[in-house]
């Protein structure tokens, strides 16, 4: 979105400077690389960075607000309700489409947050990677607020690993190496030095939890968790029991605590007056406008798009039974701004958000970005198109943190 930089990096680019850099991600982890990496990265300019994070701030000081708190205790399915659940979430990730407003000038318009992980490891590796098969652009950075590599993974660990011994520390998911985002989880383990575990393989003792390392039955003090109920209850029935584990009380620190997916998700847009938010109500509390074209129904408890009802008829939203758990959100119109080399592409950034463990206030330091030219951000609306996929935003550098 900054002009100068796009067209010198378009006069630069080639199909083998790509075919380099795809090479070298997927020797990262052979085999691993599930998703497609899209050709360029996002620049971003200072304005609209300031306005993403005025967003952001605004958010987190209403969801920090002891009303909040309150009414969010609704959002917990009560069956899922986990012990143990701490002040606030280790992490937030915001997802803002890059839109243009009836003034013609380019605005982000919040998709969706959540208060639970993202590719946070991959996407220290992702513009480093990029970096050697393009020209570097001096003056801009993937990190915000001042972080570089080398103080980013100082945060990641000090919040992951704490004061733990890195082997008491894991990384829980189900069925990890099936997951899109495995390429993930190993970053993680190399940068990081935690191991990978399935819920399938913790081992329960009482109120404490063990995997096995190399042979070794090994305490687990705290849990870096990537498990989504959602995604868990679509899972055999034997893995399904496996997964009650959650409910009960353990001698564990959870990172972030699941209790958070929920409070800080689709069921918080509701609560938020801004306007880089586009205004949402709860399916049961509002009539339905005349002009519902205009609108989006998404299902509060899904992820990964599932179930999300793009163009709405009056007569499919009066069939849903539980309309208590779904959001009426007004349409973001994603603006076509990243020029490519056939037609421009729509964009969508996230912005990784972490509670400093000395000053416990959220901070923005780090980045993803996906590109489309489909109807949706995914996979299935951008089948057989380039320039699309994963990627990186890029800032004007700033000061040290």
């Amino acid at each position: 979105m900054i002009t100068a930089y796009r067209e010198r990096y378009n006069q630069e680019f080639s199909e083998d400077k790509y075919e380099g850099y795809l090479k070298e991600l997927q020797g990262l982890y052979p085999g691993q690389l599930d998703f497609r990496v899209a050709e360029s990265p996002v620049f971003v300019p200072p304005d609209f960075e300031e306005k993403i994070i005025a967003a952001c701030d605004h958010i987190i000081s209403t969801v920090s607000q002891p009303s909040y708190l309150k009414a969010s205790e609704r959002a917990i399915p009560p069956h899922l309700k986990v012990p143990g659940e701490d002040s606030f979430s280790h992490f937030i990730a915001f997802d803002f489409g890059v839109c243009r407003n009836e003034k013609g000038e380019l605005e982000p318009q919040l998709i969706e947050m959540q208060g639970f992980p993202s590719l946070f490891c991959w996407q220290v590796l992702l513009p480093e990677v990029h970096s050697r098969h393009f020209s570097s652009v001096a003056g801009l950075t993937p990190y915000l607020n001042g972080y570089e590599k080398k103080t980013y993974l100082s945060l990641l660990k000090s919040l992951i690993i704490g004061e733990e011994n890195p082997e008491q520390v894991i990384l829980l998911e189900v069925l990890p190496h099936q997951q899109k985002t495995r390429v993930d989880f190993y970053a993680t383990e190399t940068m990081l030095g935690i191991k990978t575990v399935c819920l399938t393989e913790l081992i329960r003792d009482g109120r404490q939890l063990y995997y096995m390392r190399e042979g070794k039955k090994t305490p687990v003090k705290r849990i870096f968790n990537r498990v989504i109920f959602d995604d868990l209850y679509q899972q055999p029935q034997e893995i399904q029991d496996k997964g009650k584990i959650f409910q009960e009380e353990l001698d564990v620190v959870w990172l972030p605590h699941p209790n958070w997916f929920y409070r800080l998700s689709k069921f918080t847009l509701p609560f938020i007056d801004h306007p880089f938010v586009p205004a949402t109500k709860f399916l049961n509390e509002t009539d339905l406008p005349s002009d519902l074209e205009n609108y989006v129904v998404k299902p509060l408890f899904s992820f990964a798009g599932q179930g999300v009802i793009i163009d709405p008829t009056r007569e499919e939203v009066e069939q849903i039974r539980d309309p208590e758990n779904w959001i009426l959100q007004r349409k973001v119109n994603y603006a076509p701004a990243i020029n490519t080399p056939d037609e421009p592409a729509k964009a969508e950034i996230r912005i990784f958000y972490f509670r400093d463990p000395v000053t416990n206030r959220m901070v923005a330091a780090n980045n993803l970005a996906r590109l489309s030219k489909g109807k949706m951000i995914g996979v299935r609306y951008n089948k057989d198109k380039n320039w699309v996929g994963g990627t990186f935003c890029m800032f004007e550098n700033k000061s040290s943190a």
